[in-house]
């Protein structure tokens, strides 16, 4: 499986939003408006990042039902 492009992918958008996550939640924890604002950015990708992770999850588990 690790050597499923496809799979590798996936695990790579998972790995990405939970990048984004970690980095933004840091930020968050400083004080100052701009941290505030670029928190706020990060999270904003990070609902990006998700939905593009969920819709590579999707796609997996269909072409593999498929047969694919």
């Amino acid at each position: 499986m690790l050597s499923d492009p496809f799979f590798l992918l996936v695990a790579a958008g998972c790995l990405v939003t939970a990048a984004i996550l970690i980095r933004g939640v840091l930020t968050f924890g400083r004080e100052g408006v701009e941290n505030a604002r670029r928190s706020n950015r990060l999270m904003w990708w990070r609902i990006i990042a998700q939905f593009v992770a969920v819709l590579l999850i999707l796609l997996f588990v269909f072409v593999r039902r498929q047969g694919g």
